[in-house]
């Protein structure tokens, strides 16, 4: 459900560039890549295009915006930027992992410390940061970070503040699906009513992912929910995660959402750690089981069992893919279980001493 940094690829991805270009400035940085998934193939075509033009102007290679920025021995600072394609694993959204495939390596997140920014790529310290937030830096250094912090929202619990605008591609069952560009803390509802065109043929809201698959979900009577970086902590979810929701209707069936995100988490699974390769597929024999009426009562509990042991134990897994299966499954199932005890069976039939004649 998640495909904001698509959009900003095709209609401007020179903005990209440019903030590559400013974060390169800023943190003395030599050589830039920018990964992009293998499925983007024309993405990849346009970056290409446009990484071409940004040489021709100077903004690569050690001239034009960087001309005239120097090391402390005075050299000219030199920044190059390069395209690399991965090969569609989901994985290699992981830092590390996406690391390991630069390198030419399978993509399998790495064990840390040593973090990124100490040892990353090449074994070079490395600062790794997504395409809108990149895309965010020439704004930011137009007007100023008190002209950012203008935006979004203060933390309600006395969390971080939630500042700036965020991108929000919404799916699923609305009437207007697409990508909108909201201050953080707008409420779900008014963004799938007010902008989205309500729910699709008029039906009601059911329950929504507020960002990525692995963030779990918000139930009926979360609708009001705002989208911020408190929502985990005020709504039992993961967190925000990419702020790109997708909405379901009153006639979704959970029990098929569910075994559909474990299905996801079982291929993309890249198999190092054995509670994320072993639980992944442990919840998915146990859904099929759910969803095909064959299961007991014992089974819904075994399986929430299963998902909070894969995110219960910090340092089991390298990653943190097991503990998004968690959250997806544990969240879904506990905020609808009538519906997965609509479709099992009793694990115990009650035995009642009748009445004497």
């Amino acid at each position: 459900g998640t495909f904001k940094d698509r959009l900003l690829i095709d209609f401007d991805p020179h903005l990209l560039l440019e903030g590559i270009a400013i974060c390169c400035y800023a943190c003395r940085i030599q050589r830039a890549y920018i990964y992009i998934r293998g499925e983007y193939h024309h993405q990849a075509r346009v970056l290409e295009k446009a990484l071409a033009e940004a040489y021709e102007r100077g903004v690569f290679g050690g001239k034009g915006l960087l001309d005239g920025a120097a090391t402390a021995t005075g050299a000219p600072w030199r920044v190059d930027c390069f395209v690399h394609r991965g090969a569609g694993a989901y994985i290699c959204g992981e830092e590390t992992a996406l690391l390991e495939s630069l390198e030419g390596k399978r993509g399998w997140p790495r064990n840390k410390p040593p973090f990124p920014a100490i040892e990353g790529l090449f074994a070079k310290p490395t600062i790794i940061n997504n395409v809108e937030t990149l895309c965010h830096l020439p704004s930011i250094l137009e007007h100023g970070a008190e002209w950012f912090h203008r935006q979004g929202c203060e933390s309600s619990i006395g969390g971080p503040p939630s500042y700036g605008t965020k991108l929000m591609g919404v799916s699923g069952h609305v009437n207007k699906p697409g990508v909108y560009e909201f201050d953080l803390g707008i409420p779900l509802r008014t963004l799938v009513e007010d902008y989205c065109g309500g729910m699709r043929s008029g039906k009601k809201f059911k329950a929504a992912i507020p960002g990525g698959v692995s963030m779990g979900i918000l139930s009926t009577d979360q609708y009001e929910a705002e989208l911020d970086f408190d929502i985990g902590r005020k709504y039992n979810v993961l967190g925000l995660g990419t702020a790109c929701p997708t909405v379901f209707d009153e006639d979704t069936d959970m029990v098929a959402v569910c075994r559909n995100i474990v299905r996801f988490f079982t291929h993309e699974s890249c198999g190092q750690c054995t509670p994320c390769r072993e639980g992944s597929r442990w919840l998915y024999k146990l859904m099929l089981r759910i969803e095909a009426g064959d299961a007991t009562t014992k089974d819904l509990d075994m399986a929430l069992e299963i998902a909070t042991s894969m995110g219960a134990m910090p340092g089991t897994t390298i990653c943190g893919l097991a503990d998004g299966t968690n959250w997806a499954v544990r969240t879904i199932l506990n905020k609808f279980r009538s519906e997965f005890e609509a479709r099992v069976k009793p694990a115990y039939v009650p035995v009642t001493v009748g009445a004497g004649a």
